[in-house]
């Protein structure tokens, strides 16, 4: 099969997963986009769902604002261009002390398997995790962010080499890349993302199609 067929017959295996009781659906992933760019968040937020589609609400608002400015490409490019992928794919719930729960252990390690199986088919040269639980599940990494973020690292996950530049995640209620040294480093990772080989590679159709309309 070619990498689209498979990715949609692992979406179709993903929407028919019920392996966690706590877990809200239903299952949230982009298109079966083929790419040498993947994305990695954390999980759904409570409006993703509706949506059908990932970083569809606050933070996503922030996160193409983002790539819009420092890359110059609009938030339905990058869609088009980025496989959207999360540590898990369903809503985890309401933390007791306010704000969305992160998912537990056991929930991520079930939900590997289908991230694992992402890989896999994309054989990513770049991947950009987004947040702190998503940094830690590509690079291991449970310290501070200052130590991870405005640098690219080599990494060796789940069977492929690739480049990781880890981005904060943009959330509202994070103050992080709103004050210094968060800032700058921010940019500086936007940057690194904007210039890597394989990010210019997988922007590069929806730009010619835009300088052929032109």
């Amino acid at each position: 099969m070619d990498p689209r067929t498979r990715l949609t017959v692992l979406h179709r295996r993903l929407e028919a997963c019920k392996a966690c009781p706590a877990m809200i659906g239903p299952v949230v992933h982009g298109p079966p986009i083929v790419t040498p760019v993947l994305l990695v968040g954390q999980a759904p937020g409570p409006r993703e769902g509706g949506f059908g589609r990932p970083f569809a609400w606050t933070a996503g608002k922030t996160l193409f604002r983002w790539f819009e400015a420092a890359a110059g490409v609009s938030e339905q490019e990058f869609r088009d261009s980025v496989y959207m992928s999360a540590v898990a794919r369903c809503f985890p719930g309401k933390a007791n002390g306010g704000g969305d729960r992160k998912p537990d252990r056991d929930e991520m390690a079930r939900c590997q398997q289908f991230l694992a199986g992402e890989v896999d088919i994309l054989q990513p040269r770049l991947v950009i995790p987004v947040g702190g639980v998503a940094i830690e599940q590509v690079l291991g990494h449970k310290g501070p962010l200052v130590e991870v973020i405005g640098a690219a690292r080599r990494v060796h996950w789940h069977g492929v080499e690739a480049d990781a530049i880890c981005l904060p995640h943009p959330s509202g209620a994070s103050t992080w890349h709103r004050v210094e040294p968060g800032r700058t480093l921010l940019a500086r990772a936007l940057d690194l993302i904007a210039r890597h080989p394989a990010f210019v590679t997988a922007f590069a159709p929806n730009r010619r199609q835009r300088a052929g309309a032109a």
